[in-house]
């Protein structure tokens, strides 16, 4: 039964998301989506990656810095070599959903994405529900 339940969630969530839609993800719904090859982005800071860890697989690309502000062309530019390909679904991923929603926001919106994603109540959900989490790496 959970596993129909979750496929029909996916499946739900991919409709919204081909027609334009920030569509926030369960945990175990992230997983099934990575493990089928979608890009998840942590928006937070290095601090906050160190402090906490990090979803394994994840990519490191910080959005905002510690007074609030963005670049929001040069975070795209930077985006872009991460996805594999042009259509790649990215999952957002902060420390409760607040960042990663407006980050989220900005690219169905602004900059014309269509399968973006955000892990619903961030990193600090991903910990309450139990799922793994790894060091970041050392250089980051």
């Amino acid at each position: 039964m959970n596993k129909i339940m979750l496929a029909l969630g996916l499946l739900l969530t991919a409709c919204a998301a081909f027609a334009g839609e920030l569509v926030n993800l369960t945990p175990s719904q992230l997983q099934a989506m990575q493990a089928q090859g979608a890009l998840v982005v942590d928006v937070r800071t290095p601090e906050e990656w160190h402090k906490s860890g990090v979803i394994p697989g994840s990519k490191g690309l910080t959005y905002f810095d510690a007074n609030g502000g963005y670049d929001r062309a040069g975070w795209l530019n930077q985006l872009k070599p991460l996805r594999s390909t042009p259509d790649q679904p990215v999952i957002l991923v902060c420390r409760s959903g607040h960042r990663s929603a407006e980050v989220g926001k900005m690219m169905v919106n602004d900059a014309g994405y269509a399968k973006v994603y955000q892990l619903e109540k961030g990193i600090k959900g991903w910990s309450a529900e139990g799922k793994p989490l790894d060091e970041p790496c050392k250089t980051c």
